[in-house]
C-alpha cells in the first residue's frame, strides 16, 4: 500500500470515528431526554394524585403531604383545566391564564410537548391537566442541536485548514516548477545569444538578426518573469503610462490584423510602484485571454485614467462575454472555458495585481455577446 492510499485509508477512518462518536453522543443525548421526560410525567401524576386527595378532604384529611407535593413543583407549567376554565395552575404567569386568546396558544403549546392527564376527582366528574417540559428539558432538547453546530464549526475549521494547507503545498510546487522552468529556458537561451553573434559576423540582413533579438529579449523576460514567481518582487517608482504601452505595441506587432488594436492614456507620465516585468505579464495575460474571447478577430481598446490616488486601467474586448456570476469565477485557479490551457492566467494575474502590487483587478463590465472590460486599479505615487 503506498504512502497516500494509507494517508486517504487512515483520513476515512477518522471521518467514521468521528460520526461514530458523534451519533452515540446523539443517542445518548436522547436517552437522557426520554427518561428525564418519563420522570416528569411520573411527578405529574403525583400531582394529579395530590390534586385529587386535596379536592376531596374533608376536616379529618392530612393535605400537608399532597400540598407539599404541589407547592414543589417549581419548574412544570401544569394547568388545570375543568369545562374550559381554570382549576388550578403552577408556573403560569396570571396575564396568561386572564386572556383566553393567550391561555389557548399556552395550552396548544402544552399539548404538544405531554399528553394531557384526565383525571376523575369526583364520581363521574373529570379534569384535564396541562403541562409543559421544564427549562431543563427544554435545554437538553436544544442541546443535540448545539452539539452539532459545534461539530459542524470543528469540521469547517479543520477543512479550512486542510484546504489552506493544501493551497500552500501547491504554491510552493508551482512557484519550484516556475523556477526550475526559468533554469532549464536560460541554457538554450544563452546558447542562441552566442549563434546571433556569430550570425552577426556573417553576410545575413541585419533586420532579421535584429528580429531575432527582439524574441531572444522575449525569452529573456519570459524567464525572467517565472524566476520571480514565489519570490517577493522588487517595487519601483515607474511610469504605468510607458510600461504598459511597451507591452501593448509589442503585443500589437505579433497578432493578426483583423484585431483592431487602440489605445487611449494621459500625456504625461503617471507614477506607480510596480515591477515593470510583472506589469508587463499583466496586461500581455489580459490582452491573450480578449483576444481568446474575441476568437482572434475583433476591436481591443486599453485606456488608461487616473485621479488623486489611483491609476485605473481598462482593458475592453468586443468577445462573447461573460454573466454576472462568473464575475468572480473567473479568477479562481483552472478556471477556463477554452478547451486547451490551464486557467491559471487570470489567477496568476490577480495574484500579480493583488499580492505583488497591491491593487484591485476586476470585471467591470460585461455583457453577453458584445465583450467584457477588465479594470486594473493601481496605487498612485506622486512625485
Amino acid at each position: 500500500m503506498s504512502f497516500s492510499e494509507r494517508t486517504n485509508t487512515a483520513r476515512w477512518i477518522i471521518i467514521s470515528l468521528c460520526f461514530l462518536i458523534i451519533s452515540l453522543i446523539l443517542w445518548n443525548t436522547y436517552t437522557f431526554f426520554q427518561i428525564f421526560k418519563n420522570e416528569e410525567r411520573l411527578k405529574m401524576n403525583l400531582f394529579v394524585n395530590a390534586q385529587i386527595t386535596i379536592v376531596n378532604a374533608d376536616e379529618n384529611t392530612d393535605v400537608e403531604l399532597p400540598l407539599q407535593i404541589i407547592n414543589n413543583n417549581t419548574s412544570i407549567p401544569a394547568v388545570v383545566i375543568l369545562y374550559d376554565k381554570v382549576v388550578s395552575s403552577k408556573n403560569v404567569p396570571d396575564e396568561i391564564l386572564n386572556d383566553k386568546k393567550k391561555r389557548d396558544a399556552l395550552l396548544k403549546t402544552l399539548k404538544s410537548e405531554n399528553e394531557p392527564i384526565t383525571f376523575e376527582y369526583a364520581s363521574g366528574k373529570y379534569q384535564t391537566l396541562y403541562y409543559g417540559n421544564s427549562a431543563l428539558l427544554n435545554k437538553l432538547k436544544y442541546y443535540p442541536i448545539a452539539l452539532l453546530l459545534i461539530v459542524f464549526l470543528c469540521i469547517a475549521l479543520i477543512y479550512n485548514f486542510y484546504k489552506s494547507t493544501k493551497m500552500a503545498t501547491q504554491n510552493k510546487l508551482w512557484a519550484g516548477m516556475a523556477k526550475e522552468t526559468a533554469h532549464q529556458i536560460g541554457t538554450p537561451l544563452s546558447s542562441l545569444i552566442g549563434w546571433v553573434e556569430i550570425l552577426k559576423t556573417e553576410e545575413i540582413d541585419r533586420s532579421i538578426t535584429a528580429e531575432i533579438e527582439k524574441d531572444i529579449e522575449r525569452l529573456q523576460t519570459i524567464t525572467d518573469r517565472f524566476s520571480k514567481i514565489g519570490s517577493v518582487p522588487v517595487l519601483e517608482v515607474h511610469d504605468v503610462v510607458a510600461e504598459t504601452l511597451n507591452s501593448y505595441e509589442y503585443l500589437q506587432s505579433r497578432f493578426s490584423k483583423q484585431v483592431a488594436f487602440s489605445y487611449k492614456a494621459p500625456q504625461e507620465p503617471v507614477y506607480s510602484l510596480i515591477n515593470p516585468i510583472l506589469h508587463s505579464w499583466t496586461i500581455e495575460n489580459l490582452v491573450k485571454n480578449a483576444i481568446d474571447a474575441m476568437k482572434g478577430k475583433g476591436t481591443l481598446e486599453l485606456q488608461i485614467e487616473h485621479d488623486h490616488h489611483h491609476v485605473k486601467i481598462n482593458i475592453k474586448d468586443s468577445g462573447t462575454g461573460i454573466s454576472k456570476k462568473q464575475f468572480k469565477t473567473i479568477f479562481e485557479p483552472g478556471y477556463t472555458t477554452k478547451k486547451r490551457g490551464w486557467g491559471l492566467g487570470l489567477s496568476l494575474t490577480k495574484r500579480i495585481v493583488e499580492e505583488y502590487h497591491s491593487g484591485k483587478i476586476k470585471v467591470l463590465h460585461s455583457e453577453i455577446g458584445k465583450g467584457t472590460t477588465f479594470q486594473i486599479s493601481l496605487n498612485k505615487k506622486v512625485l
